[in-house]
């Protein structure tokens, strides 16, 4: 009854529209919400129309301009001209030239003739264009819309806005990273942490060890449902996949033209099986090994006492440096289990070349997980490059620039500032997408088996700086991030569904510094939803459920 009812409304619209348009009114009310916007008494609104032109002043506009286009035609039906000449009205102007310090900081004016949007970097004019993009309701096709004369300040709180996503445990193609950017776009977040590697497949071409897609890209089957120590059902069905190297850098292409950088994950010395599987002379025990048909931590890691280990390591952050022009590359360092090196002849004779003793910084073989991250680090160092490694990188000692991202909680993330080194913030029990969004768990698709639910309000209630932090110790807390691990998730459309609406709240805690309100900011969700809807997102509905009745029969699907 209610496709009925929104397609004669459709009709409605259309037939009306070849004759006397409709019109549909902006609101500047979006996720996330802008710092000041202000209102302008006494001048007419500016309509966007088929009419409408964007001016890009120069040739670092054009990318944003022709981004601008794309959105205003999806929602809207028409396609704006993109010009390098300023018309008399009717026009959208970009610049980036706004005088802050922030270079993610712009500036929107809008008066009857023209909107202006200014940022102080092309990257801030784009965070301009994504409010004007989410003020225009979801529902507007073919219709005009009318903004209402007003000056919007704004500039994000954190410089580091991640969102994490898993091509490991399930592969997923080209097109639906891309898919992904989009949806990172649409919030304002610029930085996509990209997990390539782990026991159950590596993902990215490495020229120098061909072996490492070859045999390494692909498992012979997968765990059914959850696994677990216990649980020994697999499906048989060989699995695999991997990115070449003209994909990831049209990936990494497409991704900057949206001012989003990826940061790529190579985890060491643990999660390595898919290596070892195609180059077993790098573990303890020489194998055989299989990539990793279940779920969980693999005992068997790199050979920290064998020399090739660190060639290996030479070898594939060099091409993941050529491929990946980030600042950060992410390393790691996350449960990685000491069993075979307490056991391994080789790695306890470099223990001992090393003179490494339990002690206040640790176990030995604690202390020589680090000496391998610190031979990645010095690595990566050479090469311009700043490393980002989980909250395990504090235990046995960290190089003085390594950057922790905590999600054992907040504990991690404190004890980094608190030592002076910058802190990423990712806790699982607030911001892990792939944790459920219910109490009701029967009705989810399938999640994680632990942690609590996630929720919307959960995820909005979060404050990334711990408490009792000096001014300076607040200031290494330079971002937050939300992780999605796929090991359950295998399609789009359910890593759409675990992300949304839960990436608006996100939004809203990495951009935002304004005092929390949950039911202000849950309007303002309802009409983000709108543009989900426009663009065929599938997205969660519960924090809609309980505070919209009309949304209560709205199916819960992430097929």
């Amino acid at each position: 009854m209610k496709f009925i009812h929104l397609l004669a409304a459709a009709m409605a619209i259309s037939a009306v529209s070849c004759s006397e348009r409709v019109k549909v009114t902006a609101d500047y009310q979006v996720v996330p919400l802008p710092q000041t916007i202000t209102e302008t008494a006494g001048e007419q609104a500016f309509v966007l129309n088929p009419d409408t032109r964007i001016v890009a002043t120069d040739s670092s506009m054009t990318s944003n301009a022709e981004l601008l286009a794309g959105y205003i035609a999806r929602m809207n039906g028409f396609t704006p001209e993109i010009t390098s000449d300023t018309p008399g009205d009717n026009y959208i102007i970009l610049n980036a030239n706004l005088d802050n310090v922030n270079k993610e900081a712009y500036e929107i004016n809008v008066s009857s003739s023209h909107i202006a949007i200014n940022g102080a970097s092309p990257a801030g004019t784009f965070y301009g264009i994504q409010t004007i993009r989410k003020s225009i309701p979801g529902n507007s096709g073919n219709c005009d819309v009318v903004f209402s004369p007003a000056t919007i300040s704004d500039a994000p709180r954190f410089s580091y806005r991640g969102a994490h996503f898993d091509s490991s445990r399930h592969f997923f193609d080209a097109d639906s990273i891309k898919i992904f950017i989009d949806m990172l776009a649409l919030h304002n977040i610029n930085h996509m942490h990209w997990h390539l590697t782990d026991d159950q497949g590596w993902r990215v071409e490495i020229n120098r060890r061909p072996e490492l897609t070859r045999t390494g890209s692909m498992r012979a089957g997968t765990i059914i449902g959850h696994g677990g120590p216990d649980n020994n059902s697999f499906d048989s069905i060989p699995y695999g996949g991997y990115y070449t190297q003209e994909q990831i850098r049209d990936i990494v292409d497409y991704a900057s033209r949206r001012h989003i950088t990826i940061v790529p994950e190579i985890d060491l010395p643990g999660h390595m099986q898919a290596a070892l599987a195609s180059y077993p002379e790098l573990g303890c025990t020489g194998g055989p090994y299989e990539v990793w048909q279940r779920w969980g931590i693999s005992d068997d890691v790199l050979c920290a006492g064998n020399d090739s280990i660190y060639a290996f390591i030479d070898d594939v952050l060099d091409e993941i440096t050529e491929l990946f022009p980030s600042e950060y590359i992410h390393i790691g360092g996350d449960e990685c289990p000491k069993v075979r090196w307490e056991k391994c002849p080789k790695c306890q004779a470099r223990i001992r070349q090393l003179g490494l003793r339990d002690n206040e910084h640790g176990t030995a073989e604690q202390q020589l997980q680090s000496h391998v991250m610190r031979h990645a680090t010095e690595f990566l160092t050479q090469r311009g490059r700043k490393v980002i490694g989980w909250d395990e990188i504090l235990e046995g000692g960290i190089t003085p620039d390594a950057i922790v991202m905590s999600w054992r909680g907040t504990e991690g993330g404190k004890a980094a500032a608190e030592a002076g080194h910058d802190a990423i913030m990712t806790p699982s029990q607030y911001l892990y997408f792939d944790f459920v969004q219910s109490d009701d768990r029967e009705s989810e698709p399938l999640g994680a088996s632990w942690g609590d639910p996630v929720t919307v309000e959960l995820v909005y209630s979060y404050e990334p700086v711990p408490e009792n932090l000096t001014p300076e110790q607040a200031a290494h807390i330079i971002g937050v991030q939300a992780n999605l691990w796929t090991e359950y998730v295998p399609t789009m459309r359910h890593a759409q569904y675990m992300e949304l609406p839960r990436l608006g709240a996100l939004a809203e805690v990495q951009w935002s510094n304004a005092a929390k309100d949950y039911p202000a900011f849950l309007q303002r969700l309802k009409r983000l939803a709108s543009i989900y809807d426009a663009e065929g997102y599938n997205y969660a509905r519960h924090a809609f459920e309980t505070k919209n009745e009309d949304c209560a029969n709205e199916t819960q699907t992430a097929q």
